[in-house]
């Protein structure tokens, strides 16, 4: 009898995990069955922005594999509109429920491949009766905010609770459809995934294109108006609102998973090994949102829902269950995001964050530009660097600008992987020409002041 694997999650981990199994085993050796709740596998959630604000034109633009493509590609016996909703380690069974059918199924399992997601944080006063509230984690929670944007009437006014990436990014994306935007944000800053500092960068582009940004506030409820949300209620006063988007961030989902007893780290992710085996329960990975992972930094387990990582993720554990050798080795946290003309990035550690890790550090931030300053569309940038005392080993990076400011983002993160320190950044051989870059990079004139900060500190 062939081995069966089950995969929980039909989405960037789960699938990838089933293709690569398929690669290495065939159907007669391998059975696969995959269950997703919703409409949809493999798609892009990061793109759900981008498709409501109407840069990508269509939906299933953000699909890049079909249920069809898997069954007829990789032969994989994809269930969508079936929830699992037990896991029995004893008997090796899961339990699924078909959401539009009706019924239960059982199926047995030599492996299982647990890629849950995360869920949107949800707080209570969201829990309305209102219409025209909405969560934007999963494709069918954006085809439902789509729907409602383009009914008639269409909404005029939108608030956005939390300014982190979702929020961000759904800010922007409903000031070019052309709504009143009103972003909510309990800290003194959006984008909390940078340091204050930065985060000010970002609020002030976020203003300049019209959307309002209220800091500092708590939410505590909505009014409603004939069944449909009228107004966001706040510490600081009532926010007209025909449309509200939540962007609170997200956790891990793994309610199913303590049910059946995988064991759970310190950030509510399942705990797995660097071959996102789940610690003490064999046969059964983990891989995606729903799993904590290293920090390679701080050294400490984070949870950074990612689709790079999931993907990642989940080719490890499908290799690995194909018969084959590979290993997840961490994350650094590098991210990238936009408000329409600014762009932000970010990896490694922020102060608050190296302070917490034990680190004594010093941080400095420059001011450069994109391209040489005499030639068209130069424009400004605003790198920060964090580096260890007194070594100089680089410990994050952050960096908000315009054109082409973001992916700069990626030479600090490589130098930060390798453990390189701020002096051997300074001799980086970085691409130059005028339309590029200046003759000194703002990479490398961030890294040459971090090397007078630390000789200062030393003094």
């Amino acid at each position: 009898m062939a081995q069966r694997l089950i995969v929980v999650g039909g989405d960037a981990a789960g699938m990838t995990a089933a293709s690569q199994a398929r690669r290495r085993r065939d159907r007669s050796d391998l059975e696969i069955v995959a269950f997703e709740r919703g409409r949809f596998t493999s798609y892009s959630a990061c793109g759900i922005p981008y498709w409501i604000s109407g840069v990508v034109p269509e939906r299933d633009q953000l699909v890049a594999r079909s249920p069809a493509a898997f069954r007829d590609d990789f032969d994989i016996d994809v269930r969508l509109r079936h929830e699992v909703t037990a896991i029995d380690l004893t008997r090796r069974e899961v339990v699924a429920r078909d959401l539009d059918g009706g019924g239960e199924v059982r199926e047995r399992f030599d492996d299982l491949v647990y890629a849950a997601g995360a869920v949107p944080t949800k707080p209570g006063w969201a829990d309305t009766t209102a219409a025209g509230v909405f969560g934007v984690q999963t494709l069918d929670d954006g085809a439902a905010l789509r729907e409602w944007l383009d009914a008639d009437p269409a909404p005029r006014r939108a608030v956005v609770v939390g300014g982190g990436y979702v929020g961000v990014e759904m800010a922007e994306a409903l000031v070019q459809r052309g709504l009143e935007v009103t972003l909510v944000e309990q800290s003194e800053q959006p984008m909390s995934t940078v340091d204050e500092d930065m985060g000010a960068l970002v609020a002030e582009a976020m203003r300049g294109v019209g959307i309002g940004i209220r800091t500092g506030v708590e939410v505590t409820g909505v009014e409603e108006r004939d069944g449909r949300v009228s107004a966001v209620v706040t510490s600081d006063g009532p926010v007209p609102a025909d449309v509200v988007v939540l962007g609170l961030g997200v956790r891990p989902n793994t309610a199913l998973a303590e049910a059946a007893g995988l064991p759970l780290g310190p950030t509510g992710g399942v705990r797995v090994d660097l071959r996102m085996r789940v610690a003490g329960v064999p046969g059964v990975w983990a891989a995606g949102d729903c799993v904590e992972t290293l920090h390679r930094v701080s050294g400490l387990p984070v949870h950074v829902p990612l689709g790079t990582h999931a993907n990642k993720q989940g080719r490890v554990a499908g290799i690995n269950i194909g018969g084959g050798y590979a290993t997840f080795p961490g994350v650094i946290g590098t991210a990238v995001t936009k408000v329409c003309d600014l762009e932000v990035g970010r990896t490694g550690l922020r102060e608050r964050d190296a302070a917490a890790s034990g680190f004594e550090f010093v941080s400095v931030v420059t001011e450069s530009t994109n391209r040489a300053g005499y030639y068209p569309g130069a424009r400004s940038m605003t790198v920060k660097l964090i580096a260890e005392r007194p070594g100089g080993r680089l410990l994050g990076a952050q960096i908000v600008g315009w054109s082409e400011a973001a992916k700069r983002i990626d030479a600090l993160a490589v130098a930060l992987w390798n453990g390189m320190t701020v002096d051997e950044m300074t001799g980086l051989d970085l691409g130059y020409a005028p339309p590029y870059a200046p003759v000194w990079d703002p990479v490398l004139i961030a890294a040459r002041k971090a090397v007078d900060a630390l000789a200062r500190a030393g003094r």
